[in-house]
This record gives C-alpha cells, structure tokens and sequence, in this order.
C-alpha cells in the first residue's frame, strides 16, 4: 500500500514529497476478508429472497380493479387449466388486476401469494409446468452431432443442468355486482389475402356472463353477439359501457345473435350506487 505525504520546510520553498511504504498487517487482512465475505453473503442473500412474481407483475390494463375490501383475506389456488379458470373467474365476478409470468429453476407459490397479498388481490391463482433441461438425452445428441461434422464439444455443455420451469400467475379482485353483466370481445374476421383487409364482425361476442347479473337472469349466455342496447348500436366496448350508463336501472330491450338467429329480449339493468 502506498501513502504520500507533504512536508514543507521552513528554510526552503521547495515541497518535498516522501513516499512512505507500509505493509499490511495480518488483522487488516482478516479484516478485509471478513468485509468481503459479509458482501458476498448480503448479496446471496438479496438474490435468494428476490420475489420474482412481484419482478415480473405486469398490470392487466389502465383500468385498475379493485377488492371491495380494504384488507382482503387473499386466497391462493394451483391449476392447470389457466384458459378454463379465466373464464370461470370472469363468470363469478372476478376481474384480473395483473399477471407475472418467467422461466426459473424454483420460484416458490408462497412468494406469489406474498404479492398478491401486497396488491390486495382477492384470489391469487397460480400455474407451473416444465420448461426445459440440458439431459442426458441432449448431451448425447450434441456428441453424435460433432461426430458426424468431425468438430468438437466443449466440455461445459456436457454438464448437466437443472430444469426449468415456466411460471405464471394471475391476480383478481372481487367486484360489485355490475349493471349488465358481461365480458365482450370485438371479432374481426382474417384476410385470406395480403390485398384484402381485415374486416369486422358486427356486434360484440361474449365471452363471458357473470352470475346472477341482469343479462344472466334475462338468459343471456357465453357465444352471443350484443348487436343493441336499446338505441344504442354496439360497435366497440365503449359503446356497451356508455349503453347501461344511459339505462341503469330500467328495462331496456337488447338485440342479439344467439347461434346465428337474430332474437330481442328484455333485460332489467341494476341501478349506479
């Protein structure tokens, strides 16, 4: 270790530098040691404890649903049917607040119910399944392919890793029972072409009916096209969302498509609180 020290000296002007020469002591060395071992240890430390489903938590839109509690009592469930259970909450009167989804060797499902917990979600659900590992199998596939091409195989892909898992958790949150009572998608029909363009279908499709709402009472189902609400044609959500506005709380005749029949009905809307 090197120290420079300044002396001035009164009879002369001239600074003199002096370079001083110290060796470490043994206890400074311990010391360091102990210091550097302390940091590698904090930093495992962090990494293990990182919580990669709140990493990775990718709200579902602008639009922030909320619990109706304040302090919701978070429920976590595992599952293997993610298409089936989306519906399925939609139709309960569920609406998903966000999603994580990453690949990693072990993600624990407590860290996800953590998160869920630290958003207020209602129900926390999540999915796992294999993603991939470097096996036996492949390591044998890599040498017979560098015998074939006479080439050679590096010795670390010869290793054997540790398997992957693909990660995916969705976060709900409980609303109020709604005005109407569906979730809709706009269809647009595919070009068979690259000159013809893309053109939409008429109406909105439902892809959900919560349960016990307005438009479920009135026999609305999963698979019907809204075409109109009372004199409000539906061409976008905005157009539905503006439509039980206008008629909370009335009867209100609603046009549809129900396995390609044209039909009309009546539907009771619930009233704004």
């Amino acid at each position: 270790m090197r120290a420079y020290a300044k002396n001035l000296t009164h009879q002369s002007s001239v600074e003199t530098q002096v370079l001083v020469r110290q060796t470490p002591s043994i206890g400074w060395m311990l010391g360091c040691l102990l210091t550097l071992g302390m940091m590698l240890v904090a930093t495992q430390l962090y990494a293990a404890d990182e919580n990669l489903y709140a990493k990775n938590y990718q709200a579902q839109s602008t639009y922030q649903p909320k619990s109706q509690s304040a302090q919701p009592d978070t429920k976590m469930y595992l599952s293997n049917r993610k298409e089936d259970d989306n519906i399925s909450m939609l139709e309960n009167g569920y609406d998903m607040m966000g999603s994580s989804g990453f690949s990693a060797t072990d993600a624990p499902v407590d860290a996800a119910l953590q998160h869920g917990k630290a958003i207020k979600a209602d129900t926390v659900l999540v999915y796992r399944k294999y993603g991939s590992a470097k096996t036996s199998s492949s390591k044998f596939e890599l040498i017979k392919k560098a015998a074939k091409s006479g080439g050679e195989v590096d010795e670390k892909d010869l290793v054997e890793g540790p398997i992957e898992y693909q990660y995916y958790a969705s976060y709900w949150a409980k609303l109020p029972m709604p005005l109407f009572g569906v979730h809709v998608i706009k269809l647009v029909r595919a070009a068979s072409d690259e000159d013809e363009q893309k053109v939409a279908e008429p109406g909105l499709k439902i892809i959900a009916v919560i349960k016990d709402s307005p438009a479920f009472k009135a026999n609305v189902v999963k698979g019907d096209t809204l075409l109109k609400i009372g004199d409000v044609p539906l061409d976008k959500a905005d157009d539905l969302f503006a439509a039980v506005k206008r008629y909370a709380g009335q009867a209100v005749a609603v046009e549809l498509l129900h396995e390609g029949t044209e039909l009309k009905t009546s539907v009771v809307l619930n009233s704004r609180r």
